[in-house]
């Protein structure tokens, strides 16, 4: 007869989540800076229109890892 084995999770789950919320965030940050380099490097004349496109794409994406820091203790326990 198998007997379960239930395992316990101490601690907080949301700094966790937190974690595993913030990956994507970053890879959107990479992938903003990253091609806004190229688009620069390609043509240096458009440098305010491209930086200010990428500022806004940056704020955009970390208003994203901002709500998943928040959202744990809103919606915690």
């Amino acid at each position: 007869m198998a007997i379960g084995i239930l395992a316990e999770v101490t601690g907080s789950l949301g700094s966790i989540g937190y974690g595993l919320a913030a990956i994507g965030p970053g890879i959107g940050v990479g992938i903003i800076f990253g091609q806004g380099v190229q688009a620069i490097a390609r043509q240096p004349e458009a440098y305010g229109l491209i930086r200010q496109n990428m500022l806004l794409g940056f704020v955009l994406t970390e208003a994203l890892a901002l709500i998943g820091l928040v959202a744990p203790f809103m919606f915690g326990q």
